[in-house]
């Protein structure tokens, strides 16, 4: 199960967009990075084609490390994940929580 997951809330820590959040587009764990949106952003040259009628110079949002964003948990703010177990009837599932309050994220 892994900490960050596709529509999660996080926050930059480190580098140029420091303190910025987004929502997480996309998860690219064999590189353990992510996409963010608004974050990240790169100017690309694109070409006219048949499936792109529009050519031009579009925003495209680039890959950041895993490691330098952090969930952002309601209350808090940014914060560590944790994990917990949960109890459901006779069924037992794993769950992310915030390491500051508890809360389940």
């Amino acid at each position: 199960m892994a900490r960050l997951r596709k529509g999660d809330e996080v926050e930059v820590l480190s580098g140029k967009e420091r303190t910025k959040r987004g929502t997480v587009m996309r998860v690219l764990p064999k590189g353990d990075k992510v996409i963010v949106e608004g974050v990240n952003v790169a100017k690309k040259h694109q070409r006219q084609t048949q499936a792109r009628v529009q050519g031009g110079i579009i925003d495209k949002d680039m890959p950041i490390r895993a490691a330098s964003v952090a969930l952002v948990c309601p209350k808090d703010g940014a914060v560590r994940v944790g994990f917990a177990y949960k109890s459901e009837g006779d069924r037992r599932s794993k769950v992310r929580i915030c390491r500051k309050c508890g809360r389940e994220l």
